[in-house]
């Protein structure tokens, strides 16, 4: 490993390399094979708490789909029918419902996105880890209990798309299985208040004690399928919508929205404001500053938005941190729960209205669509509802530059506060239900000697609140979601002039696919990012501390890692009132040196 004085000392006296090269990371970068992987095939992993049915046997199975994904770049998703499970075996309602994701591949790969839907609503998104010439496999677990209505169904297609490329350089095929594991039996004492580990996605959505059962229908806010159920978004003016027509005895409806960024936004947090790539007449197209939004509307209406989490993909920054841990996030994507019932009284019309999905600041590309969650009232085949507040403040943004030529500092911070109620006038009585967001953003990116040394400081703070009431003023649920997570990254771009190290046979064979020219350089890579969420549900309560440092060298040619170093510790932490899990990682250079798990508490909330 360098240490901070060698560091320092190439800092000041290196020869930074061209322009194209430094302002382009942090980058996306693939792992060579002529690295040394262990000899036998190897889990990845990413760290989160076990699912309350974990240690308990399903009352049935179903095999969803099981699928090898070859060269399927531009080719049209993998389609299959779907079967429930037999009602005279395993009749609903189910008490749990959970996706068993697993993939393996070996060879040399990208990491690649993939999406998986049951009658085009998203159950998963997730992204693969890159192979190794040995091997790797990994497993996801996941609480799909909130599509109930969906999998009691039998005239549906389950659909996964994963784009891939297979050929004499990129050799890695990525081999899915998929099973859903069904529970009858009452297997959580506490409401299930988590999509994804320390995201409150759900805001309870499954939990009987507070809001009743899953939602009575789900209807997809997704393309065609042609190219799988997500829209691709272009430019911050791409906005993507989908008709619906409320159902008009609706009483509640929650709109769930899948988010992931690539291409020039893969890294959107660390471009540098068009104005800095002007000046310096660079010719990359990551630019546009380093602030992004996904904002929601009905009918052209804000209704919310969301500053996403900073999921960092398997090939980004520096491949060798995420061998065998990958990042937060990395194989279960959050997604975010937007609650539409305040604005019931604006659909409830039989009329079809428009819900459209957009990225504020966004350039090419990011992958969204999203699921409307909406429960039925069966005393009713119409109910009344009314849209009474509706505070939403023009977004505030403030952005500070000063550079001079390739270094300078740029500050970006934003706010948002927005406040909505609602009531709805159902069978069972007059709910009003009011919505309070809020999220304060802040970002620091900084260029040093030349621009061969640049950082990233951001800090995410989100607040989330839901009220329920009756006609009499009394509350009857309440939701509180705080989040935050901070972003650290650090990127020292150094000389590299030896010769490549790849064999005669595939430089022959990338001499045919690219261009002469090979860009070869050492990155020195530091990140740190973090997630903490407390979450109260009624009287239930709980905490999320997921922390990951990881640090190392790389040298590269092109977008190839030849060689390097890396360490990556991180420790989860997960406790409410029924008990505490906890697990504590660390690795190197692809091996696990420690992996210590209790149960035991850290601290009271």
């Amino acid at each position: 490993m360098l240490t901070f004085l060698t560091v320092f000392l190439l800092l000041v006296y290196a020869t930074p390399p061209t322009p194209l090269v430094l302002s382009s990371t942090p980058d996306h970068f693939l792992k060579k094979s002529s690295r040394r992987p262990p000899k036998a095939p190897q889990e990845y992993t990413e760290l989160t708490h076990p699912l309350p049915s974990d240690r308990l046997t399903p009352s049935c199975t179903v095999d969803l789909l099981h699928h090898s994904f070859a060269n399927t770049m531009n080719r049209p998703p993998f389609t299959v029918p779907y079967c429930p499970p037999p009602i005279s075996t395993c009749p609903h309602p189910w008490s749990r419902v959970v996706l068993d994701f697993q993939a393996e591949c070996r060879g040399e790969q990208y990491d690649r996105v993939a999406g998986l839907w049951l009658g085009g609503a998203e159950l998963l998104r997730t992204t693969t880890a890159e192979p190794t010439k040995s091997g790797i496999f990994w497993r996801v677990h996941k609480d799909i209990t909130r599509y109930s209505s969906l999998l009691e169904q039998s005239n549906l297609n389950v659909t996964m798309m994963l784009e891939n490329v297979v050929n004499k350089i990129y050799t890695g095929v990525y081999h899915v299985k998929v099973t859903l594991f069904f529970y009858r039996e009452n297997v959580v004492r506490v409401p299930s208040i988590t999509t994804y580990p320390g995201f409150s996605a759900n805001l309870g959505l499954n939990s009987e004690k507070l809001y009743g059962p899953p939602a009575d229908l789900i209807m997809p806010i997704s393309d065609d399928g042609n190219r799988g159920f997500w829209f691709q978004i272009e430019s911050e003016s791409d906005l993507r919508f989908k008709k619906i027509r409320f159902p008009r005895n609706a009483y509640r409806a929650i709109l769930e929205l899948y988010v992931s960024f690539h291409g020039d936004d893969e890294f959107w947090y660390s471009n540098p404001p068009n104005s800095y790539i002007r000046t310096n007449n660079l010719t990359i197209s990551r630019g546009n500053g380093c602030y992004r939004e996904v904002f929601v509307t009905i009918d052209g209406k804000y209704i919310g938005s969301e500053v996403p989490f900073p999921v960092i993909f398997t090939g980004g920054i520096n491949p060798l941190f995420w061998e065998p841990v990958v990042a937060i996030g990395a194989f279960n994507l959050p997604s975010y729960d937007f609650d539409l019932t305040p604005f019931l009284g604006l659909v409830l019309d039989g009329k079809a209205h428009e819900i459209g999905i957009g990225v504020d600041d966004g350039i090419s590309y990011w992958l969204v669509d999203a699921n409307l969650h909406i429960w039925l009232d069966h005393g009713s085949s119409k109910v009344e509802a009314k849209s009474v507040v509706y505070v939403n403040p023009a977004l505030r943004v403030q952005r500070i530059e000063n550079f001079k030529l390739l270094d300078g500092k740029f500050r970006t911070g934003a706010r948002r506060k927005s406040r909505f109620a609602g009531w709805v006038k159902t069978s069972i009585g007059n709910l009003t239900t009011v919505v309070s967001r809020e999220f304060k953003f802040r970002n620091m990116l900084r260029f040093n000697n030349n621009g061969t040394y640049k950082s990233v400081t951001q800090r995410v703070k989100v607040k989330r609140g839901v009220k329920v009431m009756n006609e009499m003023g009394i509350v009857v649920t309440r939701v509180f979601v705080k989040r935050i997570y901070p972003l650290n990254v650090i990127t020292l771009t150094l000389p590299y002039t030896k010769k490549s190290t790849l064999p005669y046979t595939e430089k022959k064979d990338r001499y045919m696919l690219e261009s002469k020219k090979k860009d070869r350089y050492m990155l020195v890579t530091n990140v740190s990012h973090a997630l903490r969420e407390k979450c109260l549900i009624g009287m239930f309560q709980s905490l999320v501390i997921n922390r990951q440092v990881s640090s190392g060298w790389i040298k590269v040619e092109d977008h190839s890692v030849l060689s390097g170093e890396a360490n990556t510790t991180q420790s989860y932490n997960f406790q409410d009132e029924y008990g505490c899990y906890s697990r504590s990682v660390e690795a190197k250079n692809g091996r696990l040196l420690s992996d210590n798990t209790t149960l035991s508490c850290l601290s009271a909330f």
